[in-house]
């Protein structure tokens, strides 16, 4: 596998309209603006139609644009973390500046894509990968960059001291009259090296939550002691809000049994005053929902925290686990939350079951991936469904990416080898390792069907094609950072790829 993106799938993700996507197990995610939907809001049906074929305005090698995507409404934006430029001056040609990171803005008018904006951050330094995460919320957007290097605590610090080391950082943009400009710089109020501040996000309206899931504390719950770092890689996750123009922190979160190298805060998805943190490598062996969290006798199994915000302040509503607990699960690797709706992927589990609740012992498929159904009556979490792809093989890390939209979800499998193209073709022939695939399914009243198995229009080997995903109502934007196409701008030539691991982003409708 390229190794360049097994490192690429280490976030997530997340990140946006209707839209969550999060922490790709090998990756992120994600993301992510999911608002409660109501009755109106149209689904994806099973004919999708390929809208547009994305590319850089810059494209170059190994830039891994479509590493993130977000969308909402008639506004698409992609990531490519890997990109060179210095930035000054908006000059996109200058690549002296190594895998800095770039984010390009794309609206649609009138049936038309076209590029708005070339983002870089304001202390563009080599290796800070800003692109990683991505959130999207009308005409406001964060970014992160989980390796950028600054001591700056808090808002709008200091960006010149490079002494904490991939401590990590967060843009926010606000656009007027379709001009961009960076709002705020965000830090850690704990910044530490190795942190990865900014490795997955979430945006609703005035709230932002940051994760930085190798944050080390010891500390437990909401506004814990930050300065304790026995707990190595615990992870934690911040909540950020917004009045009259101005962020401040308004929380700091950790898992309530925080523990050495559980990695909380690797995806994070936001709904209203509901946030749900994964922590896919929690290791208790406990099952379902609120089980016993201290024997940790099932490494690596995953886990997801829901937190509830009540006048300001938040509290831990429920611990979610899996129905079936196996170490190496990696449950919560990503995560997308709509309403009273939740979706856990688990790219590591192994079961050769195929569709809806199918048998989950037989674990013959290795890291074929699952993903998790729960909903929320009166306060209370039960798990609804168990899905799997409709041809699960072994690593296809089905359940990657995730994007939730009311009765529509759709799941990212990005080690998926098929060679079919586009909708509904053939998926039996495996001919193109980690080309990676997308499936749609719906629900009816409280069962799951899938409706769609859906493919590039240039299916490649080491595509991963569903990398990351982003869904606003009948609209899905798609992408596949290992596209090697030196096609630029929209709608290019996809057949030449002497451009290796520039990436690509698709539009469906």
């Amino acid at each position: 596998m390229n190794q360049g993106l097994m490192a690429a799938r280490v976030c997530v993700a997340i990140p946006r309209s209707l839209l969550v996507c999060g922490f790709l197990f090998g990756l992120t995610g994600c993301l992510e603006h999911a608002p409660s939907v109501s009755a109106g809001v149209p689904t994806l049906s099973a004919s999708l139609i390929q809208q547009a074929y994305a590319k850089a305005s810059n494209t170059n090698s190994e830039d891994q644009f479509g590493i993130q995507v977000a969308l909402d409404g008639d506004t698409l934006v992609v990531g490519a973390w890997k990109e060179d430029s210095s930035g000054l001056n908006g000059i996109q040609t200058d690549n002296t500046v190594g895998d800095s990171g770039a984010v390009y803005v794309f609206t649609r008018t009138n049936g038309t894509w076209v590029q708005q904006a070339y983002l870089k951050a304001s202390n563009a330094g080599a290796v800070d990968r800003f692109g990683v995460a991505l959130a999207l919320s009308g005409d406001t957007l964060a970014v992160g960059a989980w390796q950028e290097d600054s001591a700056a605590a808090g808002i709008n610090g200091i960006q010149t001291d490079n002494s904490a080391v991939d401590s990590g950082a967060v843009y926010v943009f606000t656009r007027t009259n379709g001009s961009w400009t960076q709002q705020a710089y965000l830090k850690a109020s704990n910044p530490g090296a190795s942190d990865l501040f900014g490795s997955a996000l979430a945006l609703s309206g005035d709230t932002l939550v940051v994760g930085a899931y190798q944050e080390d504390s010891n500390a437990t719950g909401v506004n814990g002691d930050q300065t304790d770092n026995s707990a190595g890689d615990s992870g934690a996750a911040y909540v950020f809000t917004r009045s009259g123009g101005i962020w401040s922190q308004e929380a700091y979160l950790k898992a309530s049994n925080a523990g050495a190298g559980d990695r909380f805060g690797s995806a994070v998805t936001l709904s209203g005053d509901t946030l749900v943190v994964g922590a896919y490598q929690e290791d208790s062996a406990a099952t379902g929902i609120n089980g016993f969290q201290t024997d940790n006798s099932a490494a690596d199994s995953g886990a997801a925290y829901v937190f509830m915000r009540t006048n300001g302040s938040w509290s831990q509503q429920a611990y979610l686990k899996a129905s079936t607990v196996d170490a190496g699960d990696v449950f919560g690797s990503a995560l997308a939350l709509s309403g009273d709706t939740l979706v856990a992927g688990a790219t590591g589990e192994a079961s050769a079951a195929t569709g809806s609740n199918g048998d989950q012992t037989d674990n013959s498929a290795v890291d074929s991936g699952a993903v998790y159904v729960f909903t929320r009556t009166n306060g209370s979490w039960t798990q609804q469904a168990y899905l799997k792809a409709s041809n699960p093989g072994t690593s296809d890390l089905f359940g990657g990416t995730l994007a939730l939209s009311g009765g529509t979800l759709v799941v990212g499998a990005t080690g998926e080898g098929s060679n079919a193209v586009g909708l509904n073709g053939d998926q039996t022939d495996n001919s193109e390792g980690d080309s990676g695939a997308i499936y749609v399914f719906t629900r009816s009243g409280s069962g799951w069907s899938q409706q769609t198995y859906l493919k590039a229009s240039n299916t490649n080997e080491f595509d991963y094609f569903g990398s990351s995903i982003a869904l606003s109502g009948d609209r899905l934007a798609v992408g596949a950072p290992g596209e090697g196409s030196n096609a630029v701008g929209l709608n290019g030539d996809q057949a030449d790829n002497s451009a290796s691991n520039s990436g690509a982003v698709y539009v469906f409708q």
